[in-house]
């Protein structure tokens, strides 16, 4: 059923925010993260995520000395300098770290895919204009993963076919957070789950918390989720025709997230034959309508986390989410 929202909250900011950090101190729950003070370590289903840790950090500045540098298992650490052309993907190996150097460092024309890995942290990257069949990261039968402040983008100039997703996470893959992103300017965000007909590999997997991204300009899959669980919180959406996308049986938990300027926020009944469900709480939906045919049962994460309240994620998003703010 398709329903307005209820009026926005009308409680000051500031003072929100500072509720909030008082009783996270006092229960000794992770505190929201101030824009200028990244996590160290990622929260929700990815958590214990550490990539290449410790290891001796190396700088490359070439495609070439990339593909070289994150090859294998061993654990590691590579910072990219500089803005790499590329065609397809670069696969990246187990245990690795990939680091943007400041602002505007990454990639443009292809993206990034972790396959048949673990433990990967990928952030502070500039990933552009992916032509398909390449994301700009495709995360398949992967797990441990951790997509943090980078900053995703494409063009609205061409068909929706042009350029393919710009975070993809399918084929079983498994306990992965995505926090503090930018996804700009695409048709197809995020997709979580390819296929209607994969339920064998992906049902009790594909368990993703998105929080604190913004996108802007996105038309559609923010997530679009399939069989799996996701926990969607304080994430700001601007400009999308259809936000979250719950189908075949997953189940999503969206809370305290802006809507702006959205036609839906949150559909389960659209594309599929099997409807999926969603729990709405402390959203400010902006004027989008919902469409929940079935509410779910996902309503405690399996791990601590302190979301802020929707009143002051404008200005923590704009302020904190994209690349060159670690």
């Amino acid at each position: 059923m398709r329903t307005n929202p209820p009026p926005a909250p009308t409680r000051r900011a500031a003072l929100a925010a500072a509720s909030c950090v008082a009783l996270a101190v006092a229960a000794g729950l992770a505190l929201p993260q101030n824009a200028g003070a990244a996590e160290a370590a990622p929260i929700g289903f990815g958590a214990g995520t550490i990539g290449g840790g410790n290891a001796p950090a190396v700088t490359v500045s070439s495609l070439d000395a990339f593909r070289t540098a994150v090859t294998g298992d061993t654990a590691k650490v590579v910072r990219v300098n500089g803005l790499l052309t590329l065609s397809g993907q670069v696969d990246i190996g187990s245990n690795t770290t990939v680091l943007g150097v400041g602002p505007s460092s990454g990639f443009t024309g292809g993206g990034l895919r972790l396959k048949k890995v673990s433990n990967v942290v990928v952030r502070n990257l500039t990933i552009s204009k992916p032509l398909a069949p390449a994301d700009a990261v495709t995360v398949q039968e992967s797990t441990k993963v951790w997509i943090d402040h980078n900053s995703f983008s494409a063009d609205r100039d061409h068909d929706k076919d042009h350029y393919d997703g710009l975070l993809d996470i399918n084929h079983g893959s498994d306990q992965v957070t995505v926090s503090w992103n930018t996804f700009k300017d695409h048709y197809k965000g995020s997709l979580v789950g390819h296929s209607d007909k994969n339920s064998g590999e992906d049902t009790g997997r594909l368990r993703v918390t998105y929080h604190h991204n913004l996108f802007s300009n996105v038309y559609s899959r923010i997530p679009s989720l399939r069989f799996g669980t996701a926990h969607f919180y304080d994430n700001y959406v601007v400009g999308a025709e259809t936000a979250v996308h719950s189908r075949m049986g997953a189940q999503t938990l969206v809370e305290n997230n802006v809507f702006r300027t959205t036609a839906v926020a949150v559909t389960t009944n659209r594309d599929s034959d099997v409807d999926g469900y969603a729990n709405l709480r402390g959203n400010d939906l902006g004027g989008a309508a919902t469409e929940i045919s079935q509410v779910g049962t996902f309503t405690t994460p399996p791990y601590s986390y302190t979301a802020e309240p929707a009143t002051s994620v404008v200005a923590s998003v704009t302020a904190g989410a994209g690349n060159g703010k670690l």
